[in-house]
């Protein structure tokens, strides 16, 4: 059985595929992204496609005659044509909770950036302006510590941010598709969470009803001064209302690790604020999440070639 990795890997990535391959038996091959010619020839005798974030279409599943699983690094399947998948008789599968941990440090990582204007700091220490800060933006900086968290989404990155945050003095309310058992009290619908919550991170996966879900009317909504945080899926912001909420003073700042086009090309207008902490959709990123998520895939790659029962199966 053949595994082909679609993703600019890493050699620490790349070597762990390989020793995970080894053991499970099964034949890897790995091309970045921008590779067509070399997509078009691997996956011509691949049966599973490990598939990262470039959008898998129905013209690449027509590539691999022999395909049989697309396996999402990750959780959200939004980058894969689904319908297409199901007409091929392609299963497509994710997994669930693998880089959940790394989302939620890095969560937490932006929104102290963003309170503590770490990237601003960083860049006057570098340039010998430690002791001569603006003082005005010294007054913008805040803690997390007694401010109000609202969760869009109730997953497991916030559920294991929330100890966390409130460990560090926060208090956390939330907005799903309903109330959680264990924290029934703290539940909100959407526009009560959003003149409530001082920091708001979204957590919600991406689909026709959530897309631009945060839109100019929500910014609206929004306390002023709240920090928008987004480490789910770049649409489901209004990028645009986004930036003139930033501008407007509406908003003390974001962190972003998601954007509507990725990868984020120069000149991006949400780049002009210092106020804003940008990562290029790493959140999920650690060698500690791909050896999670390697024996996942050798796993169901096994079961695929027994004929058994799929891990994780969404379509």
């Amino acid at each position: 059985m053949k595994l082909l990795l679609h993703y600019r890997a890493s050699p620490g990535f790349v070597t762990a595929l390989e020793a995970a391959g080894r053991t499970a038996n099964v034949e890897t091959a790995v091309v970045d992204e921008t590779d067509a010619a070399g997509f078009a020839r691997e996956i011509a005798d691949a049966e599973v496609l490990l598939h990262v974030l470039q959008p898998v279409t129905a013209a690449m599943m027509d590539q691999g005659p022999r395909l049989k699983l697309i396996q999402k690094l990750g959780v959200g399947v939004n980058t894969i044509d689904l319908e297409a998948a199901r007409a091929r008789g392609v299963a497509v599968c994710n997994m669930p909770g693998s880089n959940s941990q790394a989302v939620a440090e890095m969560t937490l990582a932006l929104m102290l950036a963003v309170l503590r204007r770490i990237v601003w700091l960083d860049a006057r220490t570098r340039a010998g302006q430690g002791w001569a800060l603006d003082l005005g933006v010294v007054d913008s900086f805040g803690e997390i510590g007694g401010r109000t968290v609202g969760f869009v989404g109730y997953g497991a990155v916030p559920q294991t941010l929330t100890p966390a945050l409130e460990a560090l003095g926060a208090r956390v309310i939330y907005t799903a598709t309903g109330p959680n058992g264990a924290r029934p009290d703290d539940y909100r619908a959407l526009d009560a969470l959003l003149g409530e919550a001082d920091i708001v991170s979204l957590h919600a996966p991406l689909t026709q009803e959530t897309r631009r879900m945060i839109d100019a009317a929500a910014f609206a909504r929004m306390k002023p001064g709240a920090v928008l945080i987004n480490t789910a899926r770049g649409d489901l912001v209004d990028e645009a209302a986004l930036a003139a909420a930033l501008a407007g003073g509406r908003l003390a700042g974001a962190g972003l690790d998601v954007f509507s086009q990725e990868p984020m090309g120069a000149g991006h207008p949400l780049a002009a604020f210092d106020r804003v902490v940008m990562a290029p959709h790493v959140a999920w990123l650690t060698p500690e999440t791909l050896r999670r998520s390697l024996g996942i895939a050798m796993r169901n790659a096994g079961l695929l070639a027994l004929g058994q029962p799929l891990l994780h199966r969404v379509a």
